[in-house]
């Protein structure tokens, strides 16, 4: 593997953390590890890996984009990450605030449920 592949999996593992990556890493097959090393070097290894933004706020707008776009079947995935991050309960709050005003509110109002839901299975106070 590449040196881009290295980081991307020590970002990965920083961010969704080892359980998670493990069973991502399990489950992959000779149909599927093309891509999965295509995002783990170019998700990972190159976006999450940079030093232009920090993990929260990537974490944030991570979040919002996948909100806006309407693509919530990772929202949960990146909820739990946030204790990885940094980014707070409020910190998401705000970011599907701007989900709402710039995406529409149907798109936020859903994120927000999918982040309550998640936020209660991890146990975290809102």
């Amino acid at each position: 593997m590449s040196e881009r592949h290295d980081t991307g999996m020590r970002v990965r593992r920083t961010v969704l953390g080892d359980a998670h990556v493990d069973r991502a890493e399990a489950k992959k097959t000779d149909f599927d590890a093309p891509f999965q090393d295509m995002i783990t070097e170019g998700a990972w290894g190159t976006v999450w890996a940079s030093d232009g933004l920090s993990l929260r706020e990537r974490s944030m707008l991570t979040l919002a984009l996948l909100a806006a776009t309407g693509n919530f079947e990772e929202i949960a995935m990146h909820v739990r990450a946030t204790a990885n991050t940094g980014a707070s309960p409020s910190d998401v709050a705000e970011a599907f605030q701007h989900v709402a005003i710039y995406a529409g509110v149907p798109r936020a109002n859903h994120a927000l449920k999918i982040a309550k839901e998640t936020y209660r299975e991890m146990g975290v106070e809102l």
